[in-house]
């Protein structure tokens, strides 16, 4: 019989955190929405705000909170170099002080928890594509390391309350994720690239565009966050999620121009410093103890998140339209 839980996703109202909340509200779980809206909109989780089993706190998880809940998932954190480099400092505090108070939630509790990590464990990597025995190329003193080594540090944070405590850890090693409630403004290269095509502009490559990203659709990411979640006990992770299809950036601007349909072109500027060069699931891992693998391609996903991204300028141009006309009136 299936078992409905009480679930705190912390980041729940970001991009793919409000996806996980509206999944795990259509199995039957009662859901609480933690986010301190940094990232994270409150938009995202307005459709779900009239069920009676969702709930939303603004919360920042550097603070302890103080929750009855059956599971975790613990999404907290910016994840494009553009807000996660904003402010660094804070952004270490919310990996490793955020990892410490969930945890502890769950130690209390007796929560399973699922650490949402990332493919930026492994740096620039020297092993392609990167399974999860790789211990990875990171540069610990470099802007992305805030980023970078909180997720790692947050990943040894499992093991030992884990190992210490006996908390049922999983941890989710997830690969560029893309779809609709990203933001215009976030810096990950798919939006980048969609937005710059729709508002007539170059699209912006760096250095070469030779290096590689493999993009997994947001509603693939989120069954294999939930499958791993239900898995065994004994499946800790960490696992890779992502597409395993890889791609170089030019590619991938190629596919978006011809999407679109504007006739732009393509521009080129410097290399970002430790900007991997290349990026590539090896799945296997969650193939066999999953059975999971990604079920929408880049093309099919491209029209879902360029048709969002439409949508999105056109309210952004109404509204805009809509403000001038006010203060036309005002001062006439």
């Amino acid at each position: 019989m299936f078992a409905h839980k009480r679930v705190l996703v912390t980041g729940g109202a970001g991009f793919i955190g409000s996806h996980l909340c509206e999944r795990l509200l259509e199995q039957g779980h009662e859901v609480i929405c933690l986010d301190n809206f940094f990232t994270g909109q409150k938009q995202n989780v307005a459709h779900l705000r009239d069920n009676p089993r969702f709930e939303v706190i603004r919360h920042d998880v550097t603070e302890p909170i103080n929750l009855e809940v059956d599971e975790i998932y613990n999404l907290a954190c910016p994840a494009s170099p553009v807000h996660y480099q904003f402010d660094p400092v804070h952004t270490v505090r919310t990996n490793v002080m955020g990892m410490l108070n969930t945890l502890d939630l769950a130690r209390r509790t007796g929560a399973k928890i699922l650490q949402a990590s990332t493919s930026e464990v492994y740096g620039d990597p020297d092993v392609h594509p990167q399974p999860e025995t790789y211990w990875g190329h990171v540069n610990p003193n470099g802007p992305r390391a805030c980023y970078d080594e909180g997720k790692r540090c947050a990943e040894t944070l499992c093991f030992d309350y884990h190992r210490q405590f006996g908390v049922k850890i999983k941890i989710a090693r997830i690969f560029n994720t893309y779809g609709p409630r990203m933001l215009p403004n976030d810096g990950r290269v798919v939006s980048n690239f969609i937005v710059q095509a729709l508002s007539g502009k170059d699209l912006t490559l760096y250095g070469s565009g030779q290096q590689t990203r493999s993009f997994c659709y947001v509603s693939d990411l989120v069954d294999g966050l939930i499958r791993l979640m239900n898995s065994d006990d004994s499946v800790t992770g960490p696992i890779n999620l992502g597409n395993p299809n890889e791609f170089t950036m030019l590619q991938l601007a190629e596919k978006v121009l011809e999407q679109v349909g504007n006739g732009n072109k393509t521009s080129f500027l410097p290399l970002p410093q430790d900007d991997p060069r290349q990026r590539q699931p090896n799945i296997q891992l969650a193939k066999d103890v999953l059975g999971w693998v990604p079920t929408i391609q880049l093309d099919t996903g491209l029209v879902k998140t360029i048709d969002y991204f439409r949508t999105v300028l056109q309210n952004a141009g109404q509204a805009y339209a809509e403000q001038l006309d006010l203060r036309a009136r005002k001062s006439a």
